[in-house]
């Protein structure tokens, strides 16, 4: 850190340094505001998703009991071919967003197979979709994890370091200005009083 400088020019430069500092704090604390607000919503999407998931296993346990019969063959009827992501910006943080899962479905005899294998394709595809959005959703968190902690650095710097060092910088520098201006009358009263005296 530069050595600071006990003079005017000094001082105005300290109370600038402060004026932008004042001025630009609360639009880094509303950054930082809107970031929590979408964290937590991001964190509130992602346990939803969950929720669905695991809320889906059982109905698929329900619906499709004759899934443990092995004379069917359903090795990879679905598979996910592609996903298509959008980069969405919030507050200067991209963040993926889905936007559509592709699937391929193994050809099947329509009449060859049981009525339930094309219910069964339907509940996969769901399956296979909320998997690939929780970990969109896990993605998104993350990275507004690493954004809020840099915004919340960035308050803490201004708020805790530099606004209160420039204003000890501003009182340092005009307590030293009072204190030359006040010697300086001194020594003019000084200077009058030996004058006289001599004269």
């Amino acid at each position: 850190m530069a050595r600071l400088t006990l003079n005017k020019s000094s001082l105005t430069q300290e109370s600038r340094h402060l004026k932008a500092f004042q001025e630009f704090l609360p639009s880094l604390d509303l950054k930082r505001q809107q970031l929590m607000a979408e964290h937590s919503k991001a964190r509130k999407l992602l346990a939803d998703i969950r929720k669905q998931q695991e809320d889906l296993k059982p109905v698929i346990a329900k619906e499709l009991p004759m899934l443990s019969d092995e004379q069917v063959d359903l090795t990879d009827i679905v598979k996910v071919t592609g996903v298509d992501l959008a980069e969405e910006n919030i507050v200067g943080t991209r963040l993926p967003k889905l936007e559509q899962v592709h699937f391929k479905i193994r050809d099947y005899a329509l009449l060859g197979k049981p009525h339930w294998v094309d219910h069964l394709v339907k509940q996969l595809q769901s399956a296979l979709e909320l998997q690939i959005q929780v970990q969109v959703a896990a993605r998104r968190l993350a990275l507004l994890d690493v954004a809020v902690r840099i915004i919340s650095q960035r308050v803490n710097l201004f708020e805790k370091v530099l606004i209160p060092r420039t204003r000890a910088n501003i009182k340092k520098i005009k307590i030293y200005l009072s204190d030359t201006e006040r010697a300086a009358v001194v020594q003019a009263k000084i200077a009058k009083a030996k004058k006289k005296a001599a004269a």
